[in-house]
């Protein structure tokens, strides 16, 4: 008996101390910006923020109507510009990366990215103030721009590989452990979107293996309006882009 209790102390002692270290390291689970980072030289477009400087780039400059693309956890968003210009020629295409991501400084947290992307909104309305202005963002950033659209005016929101909050995805991950209680970094898009009643575009990865089926569909159901939903059945989660249905999605729905 002596030997049971001992091996369920320690069960439940590593169990506490996995709880313990979501707790304190989640941040480090979330963002992963190492593989994105760029040099400053490399960018053309900037915000301060006061305490730090947000980099990005603009594309075609000087069109009246705007897209703003928000990107996904360890997405380096360079690489979506150039494809994003080619597709909205008639689009002037803002990608700013997070705190501590491409040439950016800082370090992220839900409040941090919300917050800057609300102010990159307010500069983008002040830039286009005729224009209409369509949010994009993909997975994480699907939940920054859920946060924009519930805080500002937006024309038009798409959400590519969306959930209805990190926790959901983090739970179904993570099952054995208590996430709802422990996860600060919630990214609540379906509480956020409560209100929204603008044109939205759902994107869905069909083999989607890092967001779960049931918390896109969870979001689909949460919105007020119904949203236009494109399902690519190849695609994944992280490779949905590749997908040439991918791009006249986007393009026919902007349209």
């Amino acid at each position: 008996m002596k030997t049971i209790a001992i091996a369920v102390g320690l069960l439940a002692l590593c169990y506490v101390l996995m709880a313990a270290g979501l707790a304190v390291r989640q941040r480090e689970f979330i963002y992963h910006p190492h593989l994105t980072r760029v040099a400053p030289v490399q960018t053309d477009f900037a915000l301060d923020r006061g305490d730090v400087r947000l980099r990005g780039w603009r594309m075609n400059p000087g069109q009246r109507d705007a897209i703003i693309y928000f990107g996904g956890n360890a997405e380096a968003i360079q690489l979506m510009a150039p494809r994003l210009a080619a597709w909205f020629p008639g689009h002037t295409v803002y990608l700013l990366a997070y705190r501590g991501y491409g040439a950016s400084d800082g370090r992220p947290s839900e409040a941090a990215l919300t917050s800057d992307a609300v102010a990159l909104n307010d500069v983008v309305r002040a830039a286009h103030p005729a224009g209409k202005i369509t949010l994009i963002g993909r997975s994480l950033g699907s939940g920054v721009a859920s946060h924009v659209a519930s805080a500002r005016p937006v024309d038009a929101l798409v959400l590519v590989t969306p959930f209805d909050s990190l926790a959901t995805v983090a739970q179904f991950h993570m099952r054995w452990l208590p996430v709802g209680w422990l996860l600060r970094e919630r990214f609540d898009a379906a509480r956020d979107l409560a209100n929204y009643r603008g044109p939205t575009l759902i994107i869905r990865a069909v083999r989607d293996e890092v967001v779960p089926a049931a918390s896109t569909q969870a979001l689909v159901d949460a919105l007020p309006v119904a949203p236009r939903v494109v399902e690519l059945r190849g695609a994944g989660h992280n490779t949905i882009d590749l997908d040439e249905r991918f791009g006249e999605a986007l393009r026919q729905f902007v349209r």
